[in-house]
């Protein structure tokens, strides 16, 4: 099972032109409150993000913030970079020859987080569940979170939720026939 928990713009970007996150502070309250976060980490067994995302996480002025094991994949490093290099394991290949890795090393529930990564995962119809959180700002540009698809994929939302009376927070599961 392959979740996703991202936050995005109104216009649906998980970054700005930049590769900025600092707009998600908009409404810095939201900090102060239960989002699902955690109750959301304690259902997986690992952690896949991409290159970008491992590089975003490296540059904050933070401890290493995750408790269960990290993959980063990427296809252009050799070995992790980073002050956070020895935190997580670098994984190259596939996407499906990735998560066959990583589900021999008995991690079947997986966070995956980072824009091209999910997009890749869409595209192989490997995404069981998103939450998606909207930040009420237009960003006009920047990563997208979604790309493009070769067939469609049917989503239902299983619960929506209002943060602040502002930030809206949808979870969806995959409906597969």
């Amino acid at each position: 099972m392959n979740k996703v928990f991202i936050a995005t713009s109104l216009d649906g970007y998980i970054a700005d032109e930049n590769g900025n996150i600092d707009w998600l502070d908009t409404f810095p309250e939201i900090n102060t409150v239960d989002t699902g976060y955690h109750s959301f980490i304690e259902e997986v067994d690992g952690l896949l993000m991409g290159r970008a995302t491992f590089e975003k996480v490296s540059s904050f002025d933070i401890e290493w913030p995750y408790k269960k094991p990290v993959f980063v994949l990427s296809n252009t490093w050799t070995e992790l970079q980073g002050k956070f290099s020895k935190d997580a394991v670098l994984v190259n290949g596939t996407i499906k020859e990735v998560l066959e890795y990583i589900h021999k090393q008995g991690y079947k529930r997986l966070y995956v987080d980072g824009g091209s990564l999910i997009q890749g995962l869409l595209k192989e119809d490997l995404i069981d569940e998103m939450v998606i959180t909207v930040i009420p700002i237009l960003l006009g540009g920047g990563i997208p979170l979604f790309g493009e698809l070769s067939k469609k994929l049917i989503f239902e939302c299983k619960e929506s939720k209002l943060f602040l009376g502002a930030i809206v927070q949808n979870r969806f599961v995959r409906k597969r026939t």
